[in-house]
């Protein structure tokens, strides 16, 4: 029979109503063939292992992405699959970083969580919950469908470094903007294989060492000098510039200065885009071109979350600058799409 392994993190699939109290409170999910009996019916070993504390998505570290990682590592050659239940808010950051940790890994890991408790009649836990375990148990020829970290919510399964959450109120919480969905859930489970990361040749590498120094600078038009340098000036490794467009940002004199001498410390700045659906294209208009003189990489068609997780990750391997810089601007984990 096929293993799966269930890891609970916490989040809102897994409240239930307290009798005495009406409020909301965890269930235990090492119970979780009562709370949802179809599983019953898919012939699955499971396995459940619950995070205690339970952590409200919105308290989520780069410390319990590790603590994640090294589960998943430890468990990978005892389980087929791995499905994540996680709160919502933060699960594509979490994703993304799980992406980049993972490497050369050939085993789906399946995040899904959802908008109302599993004890609500009008849930959307349970079907998120059996079609992720679906997801995580299919192969073909041997192999895993899906050897990579993804998200499955509302019928749609989408690479995890390139979801967002898009929605805090309908069923539809996460898309994926600027990469097609992996797989989508009607009558039948379609998987769509060119859009799926093929199995790779090498055993499961854990990286862990994430380095969370990094800043955030978002662009607005009347950015004021002080606004700008409180971030270039802090004692960052890195900094996500969300510009505007397709990467384009003021041509002030004292805004590209402010920048330059960032880079000449030797700050990475990473240039994203405000928008959520497109790509930086550094060098196409004036108002981007001298950003590329200076030494600002491009972040391409990177989500928010991705790019935040990614130089984590990089800045964590303490490579040489120019290796750094290289990887920023690689497709590592198919999070960007270079132009």
């Amino acid at each position: 029979m096929t293993n799966i392994l269930i890891i609970y993190t916490g989040g809102t699939i897994g409240m239930v109503n307290d009798p005495a109290t009406g409020a909301l409170m965890p269930f235990d999910f090492k119970q979780i063939k009562e709370n949802v009996p179809e599983l019953g019916r898919l012939e699955y070993n499971l396995s459940v292992h619950s995070f205690d504390p339970l952590i409200d998505s919105s308290n989520m570290t780069p410390e319990i992405w590790v603590q994640l990682a090294e589960l998943i590592a430890k468990e990978y050659d005892r389980y087929d699959g791995f499905v994540i239940l996680h709160g919502s808010d933060t699960m594509s950051f979490t994703a993304s970083a799980l992406s980049f940790m993972l490497e050369n890994l050939g085993k789906p890991v399946v995040f899904t969580g959802s908008q109302l408790p599993i004890g609500e009649i009008r849930t959307d836990a349970k079907e998120n919950i059996i079609t992720a375990l679906e997801i995580a148990a299919t192969r073909q020829n041997g192999l895993a469908m899906v050897p990579e970290v993804c998200v499955y919510f509302d019928y749609q399964l989408f690479r995890g470094n390139r979801s967002i959450k898009y929605n805090s109120e309908k069923f539809e919480a996460f898309r994926s903007p600027n990469y097609p969905i992996m797989a989508e859930a009607g009558v039948h489970l379609r998987f769509y294989q060119n859009y799926i990361l093929p199995a790779p040749e090498g055993s499961l590498r854990l990286q862990t060492r994430f380095n969370p120094n990094i800043g955030v600078l978002k662009l607005y038009p009347g950015i004021s000098v002080q606004a700008v340098e409180a971030i270039t000036e802090s004692p960052v490794e890195a900094i996500i510039l969300e510009a505007f467009g397709s990467g384009n940002a003021p041509t002030a004199g004292w805004f590209i200065d402010r920048l330059k001498k960032a880079v000449d410390l030797g700050k990475i700045i990473v240039d994203i885009t405000q928008c959520k659906r497109g790509s930086v294209q550094l060098g196409v208009y004036e108002t981007s071109k001298q950003l590329q003189e200076i030494g600002v990489l491009s972040g391409f068609d990177m989500t928010y979350e991705a790019t935040v997780t990614k130089l984590m990750y990089v800045l964590g391997l303490r490579l040489p600058m120019a290796e750094t810089r290289a990887l920023v601007e690689r497709p590592l984990r198919g999070e960007l799409t270079p132009v």
